[in-house]
């Protein structure tokens, strides 16, 4: 549990490295009585104008007592952010709790050599968050008219701001609840500033390497060659304090000596020299650094607080950081070329970008994709993952005009919520194509330092598969899918058409459609391509068109043997005339093609065509099952870009601030990392804030208060136990149903206490008899990494032996819903079986989505277990409901910008 604020308990978990408007990075932490020289400092450089808008009056210093107050504050009441650089601040927001405890005023004050850069929106946000946490709801503000910077603030936050003017002063009061407009303001503004600080490291002004070295075969020496060869487009500079010349230039002994501003920074010196000469960069004013260096993360706790300490001097001083560990970076738009990586040359141009995490996978990645002549745009190898994540590379592809298609091999992930949130968004446009490591789970790679997950296995795929992503499970499989989003227009549906000329591979490969779930419209078996090459083409560009024309066919897939006089080329020439005249995607398999020397395995170009333009590439394969294999990832992937995903669920009649009442009235008893069991009166209150009922059931001592009971709750009755092994169980004596009077009634408590014995004669209850249904069970929790996951399955045996959940990750979409309630592979009983009529899957729906938003809006609730749920063909009805709470830890993807630490 982190402790609480207030008392003068300083919040150190409120301390967030943020990144600012224009790609720099800042530290953002509570003000502390020791910043009473910097925050003197800082307002005797203000401008006579910034002091009056703050003050409405001009002071030149602060007296001692507007000190003392300034830096002296309670951390509840009264709470102060500064925004540091360099350890110098930059910017102060503050609040103070008005008479009305709700609400509190705030004020803003920035440097005005900063203005500009979003410091006043970021302290907004993260007072915001402070103020909601300490049980106030309002802000109010006064500013000069004037203050047009600081009225913008206000007015582009997302909040519903009233104003009024009085006294030649604009006061301003809002509501600082989250809303959907206040998120899409944050995660727009959060989006411009990543995606503009990657910018600033792929695409740098100027390069220095340091640590380059004269020596053949050392990183350092490697590096700087390949940044010269690969022709990169702005100034490069050697540091070395060794030598006078390398790689033909005049090298510098530090950083310091080099006469021009340097933005981009690749380190390659021994680890013990990495933190020194980071400070170096700081001192020089470089915008980001990649680390090629080792020894840190991996190296054990040592390594892990040398890499921490080496993030926070970078951030610290307004630097990002790739690495450590990393292969390095690859730009290859002709504007940029750069090749600051371990790769011997600049790679093709094209349309994908890559992500990886670990330089030995980086290695892997950067290979095939160069083997199978994949064009791409950026790539990135992130090593240890200290800083630059995938989430950051994302940000920026959304807006890179030169990627088309993207590709990540994630080890593990820090952010999934912002994952999932960034993928789903960047998928609606390009491909996401995602290799997940399976050490992914409570197992971490060597120098990946984040949360472990402790959710049901599947959870995270679910996740992944919600936010649209296109799942692998190899970088082979990665590229499979790539070469054929990278070339080809998007598949309108699942029809798929087999062209081969082999009658035997062609009913092979429809045979493999059919199993991945492509709807197989036809196959063309009978073409005779041995005829020269003279009859053969045009034989093959008229029945492969024929093959396209009709509308149910939507791909097709071209399986061939090695026909004598016609070479892979020409082919391929054909497939493309044929792709761009149908408007649909070709894919080509060569299968039996012993040459070595004839490419088959990757992206072929039409001899004739442009290369870099986009209907002149195939892709082709050795192999036509890992052709269809990825044909069918690319069709599931275009049908949920086509679905209408809708809105965010948000069903009536939920009193979120109800519940949230409950729940801290109920947390003053919870203390550290305990877990408290809500009983039956707590848990249905706070349910039914959610509009969620439980059947009523009451527990009893005799058999007299039995039959009151059932008398208050209503004949027919059931009678369970309350041991939870042993509720649900009629072959073990733990339930017994229908239960029509009294007599029955106390015959069957009897009855049932010789029967439970054995197992220690646990308490028994009543319960209102629920209309006959399926039983379905709903499980939520707080996992560490990924924050809420609900699960949803039939209760019994699907889910007790044989695992079959259906999992999401909140927030979840109508559509999202609608598919959690088909995923389990028995939900096939919903929807009538062996005679049984179907189930309200209405019912089941807005119960999901119900339970959805409890667990999203209360990270505190740490489980909440509905089993069973009986649905039937009108209405459902929970039977039993456990729900426990506990202190939640902060979210990794909260309503406030910070970077992953």
């Amino acid at each position: 549990m982190v402790d609480q604020p207030g008392d003068g308990v300083y919040p150190e978990y409120w301390e967030a490295d943020v990144v600012l408007r224009d790609g720099g990075t800042a530290h953002l932490r509570p003000i502390h009585p020791s910043d009473a020289d910097a925050l003197q400092a800082f307002h005797t450089a203000q401008s006579q104008n910034s002091i009056y808008m703050r003050f409405f009056a001009f002071k030149a210093r602060l007296s001692g007592k507007e000190l003392k107050r300034f830096t002296e504050v309670d951390y509840r009441d009264r709470v102060a952010l500064v925004i540091t650089i360099g350890g110098e601040i930059m910017g102060i927001g503050r609040y103070d709790r008005l008479e009305d405890p709700a609400e509190a005023e705030v004020a803003f004050n920035i440097a005005d050599a900063h203005q500009g850069r979003g410091i006043g929106s970021i302290l907004l946000e993260h007072l915001a968050a402070a103020a909601r946490e300490n049980g106030i709801s309002r802000f109010s503000a006064e500013v000069l008219p004037e203050n047009r910077k600081m009225l913008m603030v206000f007015a582009d936050a997302g909040y519903d701001v009233r104003r009024h003017f009085d006294d030649g002063v604009v006061s301003l009061e809002f509501n600082i609840d989250p809303t959907d407009k206040s998120r899409e303001v944050m995660e727009s503004r959060e989006h411009r500033a990543e995606a503009r600080s990657v910018r600033d490291l792929l695409a740098p002004s100027s390069v220095a390497v340091i640590g380059a070295s004269r020596k053949w075969g050392t990183v350092g020496y490697q590096l700087l060659e390949h940044v010269v060869e690969g022709g990169f487009t702005g100034p490069v500079y050697a540091i070395n304090p060794e030598a006078l010349e390398l790689a033909g230039m005049l090298s510098f002994g530090r950083l310091s000596e080099v006469p021009d501003l340097v933005q981009l920074a690749i380190i390659a010196v021994p680890y013990e020299e990495v933190a020194r000469v980071v400070d170096d960069c700081a001192a020089a004013g470089v915008k980001g650094v990649v680390v090629a260096s080792a020894g840190f993360a991996e190296d054990g706790e040592r390594g892990l607080a040398r890499q921490r300490e080496l993030v926070r001097r970078a951030r610290a001083n307004g630097m990002r950081v790739i690495g450590p560990a990393s292969l390095g970076i690859v730009n290859t738009n002709p504007d940029v070329s750069l090749n600051a990586s371990m790769a011997p040359a600049l790679a093709r141009k094209g349309g994908l970008g890559l992500f990886s995490q670990s330089a030995a996978i980086g290695v892997a990645l950067y290979a095939v994709s160069s083997r199978r002549r994949l064009g791409i745009s950026t790539f990135l190898s992130a090593g240890n993952r200290a800083d630059v994540s995938g989430n950051d590379m994302m940000q920026f592809w959304e807006d890179d005009a030169d990627t088309t298609a993207v590709g990540l091999y994630l080890e593990s992930i820090g952010n999934p919520r912002k994952f999932s949130r960034l993928a789903r968004r960047l998928a609606r446009t390009k491909p996401v194509i995602v290799a997940k490591s399976d050490s992914m789970g409570l197992q971490l790679p060597p120098g990946h330092a984040v949360r472990t997950t402790q959710a049901p296995a599947g959870a995270l795929d679910a996740m992944l598969r919600q936010s649209g992503v296109i799942r692998v499970e190899t970088i082979e499989q990665l590229m499979d899918v790539a070469q054929i989003v990278a070339s080809q227009p998007l598949p309108a549906g699942p029809g798929l058409s087999v062209f081969s000329n082999s009658r035997a591979l062609g009913k092979v490969v429809a045979d493999s459609a059919s199993a991945h779930g492509l709807g197989v419209v036809g196959i063309a078996t009978d073409i005779d391509l041995d005829a020269g090459m003279s009859r053969a083409l045009p034989a093959l560009r008229s029945s492969l068109l024929e093959m396209l024309a009709p509308e149910a066919v939507h791909a097709v897939v071209v399986a061939l043997l090695p026909a004598r006089g016609l070479t892979v080329d020409s082919i391929v020439s054909v497939l493309a005339q044929c792709s761009a005249a149908a408007g649909k995607p070709v894919v080509a398999a060569f299968s039996g093609i012993l040459d070595p020397a004839v490419f088959v395995e990757g992206m072929v170009s039409a001899p004739e065509q442009d290369p870099g333009s986009r209907g002149a590439l195939v892709p082709c394969f050795s192999n036509a099952g890992a052709a269809v294999a990825a044909l069918a990832a690319v069709v599931r992937y275009s049908q949920w870009v086509e679905q209408d995903q809708g809105l965010f669920v948000e069903p009536d009649g939920c009193d979120v601030e109800a519940a949230r009442a409950d729940i801290e009235n109920l947390l003053v008893d919870v203390h550290g990392d305990q877990l408290q069991q809500l009983d039956t009166a707590a848990a249905a209150s706070l349910l039914g804030h959610y509009g969620i009922t439980v059947l009523p059931s009451e527990g009893f001592e005799t058999a007299d208060e039995a039959v009151a009971a059932a008398g208050r709750l209503g004949w027919p009755v059931a009678l369970k136990t309350t041991d939870q092994a042993l509720r649900h169980r009629l072959d073990l004596g733990g339930v017994r149903l229908d239960i029509q009077d009294a007599d029955s009634l106390r015959r069957n408590i009897l009855q049932m206490g010789r029967a439970l014995a054995a197992y220690g004669s646990p308490a028994l209850e009543v319960q209102t008899m629920a209309p006959v249904g399926q039983a379905c069970t709903f499980r939520a929790i707080e996992d560490p990494l990924l924050g809420p996951v609900v699960s949803f399955g039939l209760a019994g045996d699907a889910v007790n032996l044989l695992d079959d959940w259906a999992h999401r990750v909140p927030p979840l979409t109508g559509t999202d819903v609608r598919q959690f309630i088909r995923s389990p592979r028995a939900a096939r009983k919903l929807f009538g079986y062996q005679g049984l009529p179907a189930v309200d899957t209405v019912a089941l729906e807005d119960l999901a989505a119900r339970l959805t938003r409890l667990k999203d809006n209360h990270p505190e609730i740490a489980l909440v277990d509905f089993n069973p749920v009986l649905s039937g063909p009108q209405g459902v009805a929970i039977l039993a409901a456990d729900v426990r709470i506990a202190n939640a830890a902060q979210r990794t993807d909260s309503a406030r910008r910070a970077m992953r630490s």
